[in-house]
């Protein structure tokens, strides 16, 4: 396991033993699902299953201690951002944030030169911008590892808390009905991505003027059959509801989003609601990314019911963020004083 070295939990911070973690993760980032393995998604979950459980006993574990991460976001962020912040300070190390305003890159500073600097200064970057080919341009630049912390085409560490969040709760990822329903964004994407290559099975149900991109929807279905699991799109959200073991949705607008007055009544019926959460199975849960804007891409009785899981699922954030970088930044071997 990613944790096998024993705590002293009466050790001071400063002396607490280092885990080992799989070199071969040491030093990685990520800007799509696929940049790591199904094998190695399946390391990172397991690692923060047990992050989780030294922070729910109050265990100290600052394994970073001494490093720094550097956060660029372009666009604001609730969850990602803390996630990233609290989890380094938990770690033992410090996060720095600056936004795309606070940079240069207004007086026109490239983005590789931008990423070439901090690299400097920091340990790894989690860099959160509007467009995907900047987040590629800034990493191409990058000394360090890279965090995609969204872009228009893809978030990658969100999908995989999902995972985290449906292990957590189902014992398996292998065989589980996973449904989307509403755009299909950078969510759907990142989802598609992860959840077949994990081996569930995925259901997509968005209207044909919003459908995900056919070439990320290619590459799932190439994840599916390695794994065993099935891709299915469709345009009938009741339909993909049925028998689901999750019901997922995101906002029907998303962040930095050209306003679009066509947009909003073509997805509206795509809305979760009590009547299609009825179709799936009796155990089934509500997921949410957040923010949730009810009465539009769900119903109010349905994020606020007994099935709705969207808190925890937000909360479970910040144990995979910890685990993504305790796998880059942590030592190749408890041993390893270098």
């Amino acid at each position: 396991m990613a944790l096998d070295v024993p705590i002293d939990e009466r050790a001071e911070p400063a002396t607490v033993a280092w885990p080992a973690v799989e070199s071969r993760l040491r030093g990685r980032g990520v800007l799509v699902d696929t940049d790591w393995s199904p094998t190695e998604i399946a390391l990172l979950l397991a690692t923060a299953h047990e992050l989780k459980a030294l922070r729910d006993r109050r265990q100290p574990h600052p394994y970073l201690a001494g490093q720094t991460l550097g956060l660029i976001f372009q666009h604001p962020s609730t969850r990602t951002r803390n996630a990233f912040q609290a989890g380094m300070d938990q770690l033992g190390g410090h996060a720095t944030f600056l936004g795309t305003s606070d940079l240069q890159l207004t007086r026109g500073e490239t983005l590789a030169d931008t990423a070439h600097i901090m690299s400097g200064y920091v340990d790894a970057i989690a860099a959160r911008f509007a467009r995907h080919d900047d987040l590629v341009a800034f990493t191409a630049g990058a000394r360090v590892p890279v965090f995609n912390a969204l872009s228009e085409r893809y978030h990658p560490i969100e999908a995989w808390s999902d995972l985290f969040t449906l292990h957590a709760r189902f014992g398996t990822l292998a065989g589980l009905r996973l449904t989307y329903i509403g755009d299909g964004n950078n969510v759907c994407h990142s989802l598609m991505l992860s959840a077949t290559a994990m081996g569930a099975n995925v259901i997509v149900a968005t209207p044909t003027a919003y459908q995900p991109d056919s070439g990320v929807v290619e590459a799932a279905q190439r994840l599916a059959a390695s794994s065993g699991a099935s891709l299915t799109l469709t345009d009938d959200p009741l339909t993909a509801a049925e028998g689901a073991d999750a019901v997922y949705t995101d906002a029907h607008e998303s962040m930095g989003q050209a306003a679009d007055p066509a947009r909003l009544p073509i997805l509206a019926p795509f809305k979760v609601t009590t009547t299609m959460m009825a179709t799936a199975k009796p155990t089934a849960v509500f997921m949410h990314c957040l923010p949730v804007h009810r009465g539009e891409e769900v119903e109010a009785e349905v994020a606020d019911g007994p099935q709705s899981i969207i808190f925890e699922q937000a909360e479970n954030r910040l144990h995979v963020h910890k685990a993504l970088l305790l796998l880059a930044l942590g030592k190749a071997d408890g041993n390893d004083d270098s």
